[in-house]
């Protein structure tokens, strides 16, 4: 990766961080996870996805599904970077007079669907998957997943049929920050062999450290992952990630600071 395109990343990453901790004051909002998903969401949507302000009506555009809505101030942010949405409507978060709230909104320009009741948006990407594939188009259709939204049932039946409709349009990303609310997800019900289990449902699976673009790049340009096999992508982040004070820390996944620890917070950034 060139390095200045991997430093206008890394301040954008940067700045959809500061983003969040802003947006965890006055009600608060899922900030550690959200800071775990914030290289990925940014390459992602810079790098890999054609959705931008010009196309989102656009049936040939891609498609992103965050399936782990609690972190849409991930999204907000991201859009606010990238100009989907003006970055002063961020101050309305929790306000009455818009739509940006604790989990993603349609009425929001970008936001494919109302997530946020886990194991529901895999199966409704696979949706969109075979409609596009049904069009003769060549849309990259992504859902990211929490680690812990693995839990339920719904994601395994999904899995069955993208495997089986052969979806190489489709790509499943896990967010692995190790953590589901406040606990490690090995010590709720463990979930490893992750690539393994996939695998033997017929997905193309690889892993990527989720904080370094450059280890993005090199995995997203291999799409997909298997010929003829929806693919699946485990990213390993830490949950909290740029704030060392709440990094990995089970009792920082929701939180609500005062407003004097969010300027803390900021320049604790890194």
């Amino acid at each position: 990766m060139e390095a200045q395109k991997l430093l206008e990343l890394k301040n954008i990453a940067y700045s959809v961080r500061q983003h969040i901790i802003k947006m965890s004051t006055g009600g608060g909002c899922f900030i550690g996870a959200s800071l775990s998903c914030v290289d990925l969401i940014v390459y992602l949507y810079k790098e890999f996805l054609n959705i931008n302000k010009d196309n989102l009506n656009d049936l040939t555009r891609d498609y992103l599904f965050l399936s782990k809505g609690h972190v849409a101030p991930v999204l907000y942010g991201t859009f606010a970077e990238i100009g989907l949405i003006d970055e002063e409507r961020l101050k309305n978060h929790l306000k009455p007079n818009d739509y940006i709230y604790w989990h993603p909104n349609r009425n929001i320009d970008g936001i494919e669907f109302h997530s946020g009741s886990l194991g529901h948006s895999l199966g409704i990407a696979i949706g969109v998957a075979i409609d596009c594939k049904m069009r003769k188009q060549d849309n990259k259709v992504v859902v990211i997943l929490g680690d812990g939204e693995l839990n339920e049932g719904s994601n395994w039946e999904a899995a069955l049929v993208a495997s089986a409709k052969k979806l190489d349009n489709l790509i499943a990303i896990i967010d692995r920050n190790h953590l589901q609310a406040n606990m490690e997800t090995e010590d709720l019900i463990p979930l490893e062999p992750i690539s393994d289990k996939f695998e033997a449902f017929g997905w193309g699976t690889r892993k990527v450290n989720g904080h370094d673009f450059e280890d993005l790049e090199k995995t997203f340009s291999k799409f997909p992952v298997k010929n003829s096999a929806p693919s699946l992508i485990i990213s390993d982040t830490v949950r909290g990630k740029g704030l060392q004070s709440i990094e990995a820390r089970t009792d920082k996944w929701f939180a609500n600071f005062t407003y004097e620890e969010v300027e803390i917070l900021l320049k604790e950034l890194k």
